[in-house]
C-alpha cells in the first residue's frame, strides 16, 4: 500500500519507530523522543503493519511485539507507558491500552508477515485474553483482536469466551426513538460501540446484537454527515445540544471506517460504502474546515482539525488512523473489483 503521493505506508511507521518501538508523539514530523512509547499506540501499530503485510513489515511487527512482550504484566493487564530511557512511567493502568495491546494480538495471529510473528503473537493473545473491562471502548477493541483470532484459529476457546462476556456488557440501544444512544452524550470513538455488536452477533449468530448494531450504527452517521461529508468533533453532542464543532482527531474517522466495513460485509449498503469513502475523504480535506490533514511529503497525518486550523504535529495514532482508514477504504474498492469480475466470468 502506498499513500495518495507515492510516499509508501511504511515510511510514516519507520520515521516514527526505533528499536523500543513506536514514538507516542511527534513535533510535526519529528519523533518527539521526551514523551517516549505508549502501549496503546504499540498495540495499534502491530495490527496495521500487518495489515499492509509483505517482507517490509516484518521487522516493524517483531519490534511492536516485542514491545508488548515486555509492557505484558501478566494475565490481562500491560503497562501504559515507557520513557525514552526504557523505564516504565508512574502511569496508572489503561483499560484501553489493554484492549488495544488484544486488538493488535490478534490481528497480527491471523495476518501478520511471518509465521514466527503469528505464532507469537497469538501466544501471547492466549496470556492476556483474560481481560475484561467496564469500558465498553476497551472491551470493543479487545473483541476485535478475539474475532480477528477465531479468522484463523476458529476452535480458540480464549477468543471465543472473550466475546461471550462481551455481549453481558456492551451497551445496546434505549427506548428513545430520537436518541437511542446508550450514553448522554456522544464522546471518543463512538463507531466503535456498533463495530463491537456487529462482530459479536456475527461471531456468535445472535441475529439481535446484529440488529442493534446496525441501528446504532445508521442513527450515528446520520448525526456526523454534514452535507457530503463527515463532521467528527471530539464531543459531538448530547441529547440536550445539537452537534457541536469542537476539534476533530483522525482516530475518528478510523472508528467509522471500520464500523462501516463490518456492516458492508454484513448488510451491503451504499450508505456504508460512502461512510467508508468519506471517512478516507476527511484525510484528503472533505471536512468541516475543506483542509488536507495528510503530509504528502511524509505520508503522515496531521493531529487534529482545530477551529484555528490544522494542528500540524504527526504523532502515532494520526498516521496509525489514516493508514487503517486507507485499508478500510482499499477493501471496499477490492470488493467491488471482485464483484466486477464475477459479473464477467456469469
Amino acid at each position: 500500500m502506498t499513500t495518495h503521493s507515492g510516499v509508501p505506508a511504511i515510511a510514516g511507521l519507520e520515521r516514527l519507530t526505533d528499536d523500543t518501538g513506536l514514538f507516542e508523539h511527534a513535533w510535526h514530523a519529528t519523533p518527539r523522543r521526551c514523551t517516549g512509547y505508549c502501549t496503546d499506540d504499540n498495540g495499534r501499530a502491530l495490527a496495521i503493519a500487518s495489515f499492509i503485510g509483505g517482507d517490509d513489515t516484518i521487522g516493524l511487527c517483531e519490534t511492536y511485539l516485542a514491545f508488548l512482550v515486555h509492557a505484558h504484566r501478566g494475565h490481562g493487564s500491560f503497562r501504559l507507558r515507557l520513557g525514552y530511557d526504557r523505564r516504565w512511567t508512574s502511569d496508572a493502568e489503561s483499560h484501553d491500552a489493554n484492549g488495544r495491546a488484544l486488538f493488535g494480538l490478534g490481528v497480527a495471529s491471523a495476518q501478520g508477515p511471518a509465521y514466527h510473528v503469528r505464532r507469537d503473537a497469538l501466544a501471547l493473545f492466549d496470556r492476556a485474553d483474560e481481560f475484561r473491562s467496564p469500558y465498553w471502548r476497551a472491551t470493543a477493541a479487545a473483541v476485535y483482536g478475539a474475532c480477528a483470532v477465531l479468522s484463523a484459529h476458529p476452535d480458540h476457546a480464549g477468543a471465543h469466551t472473550l466475546i461471550s462476556d462481551a455481549t453481558l456488557s456492551l451497551p445496546r440501544p434505549v427506548e428513545d426513538s430520537e436518541w437511542p444512544w446508550p450514553e448522554p452524550e456522544l464522546s471518543y470513538e463512538s463507531a466503535r460501540l456498533p463495530l463491537a455488536l456487529l462482530q459479536t452477533g456475527s461471531v456468535l449468530g445472535i441475529e439481535a446484537l446484529i440488529s442493534d448494531g446496525l441501528g446504532l450504527l445508521d442513527w450515528l452517521i446520520d448525526r456526523h454527515v454534514c452535507a457530503s461529508h463527515l463532521s467528527l468533533p471530539r464531543v459531538s453532542s448530547s441529547r440536550l445540544s445539537a452537534p457541536g464543532h469542537d476539534d476533530q482527531q483522525p482516530v475518528e474517522a478510523w472508528a467509522f471506517a471500520d464500523a462501516a466495513s463490518m456492516a458492508q460485509q454484513i448488510v451491503p449498503s451504499a450508505k456504508f460504502e460512502r461512510t467508508i469513502e468519506m471517512a478516507a475523504a476527511w484525510f484528503e480535506g472533505r471536512n468541516d474546515a475543506g483542509l488536507a490533514m495528510v503530509d504528502p511529503s511524509t505520508g503522515g497525518a496531521y493531529d487534529g482539525l482545530e477551529v484555528g486550523g490544522v494542528n500540524l504535529n504527526q504523532g502515532a495514532e494520526s498516521l496509525l488512523s489514516l493508514l487503517a482508514t486507507r485499508y478500510a477504504a482499499k477493501g471496499i474498492h477490492h470488493l467491488e473489483t471482485e464483484h466486477a469480475a464475477s459479473e464477467r466470468r456469469c
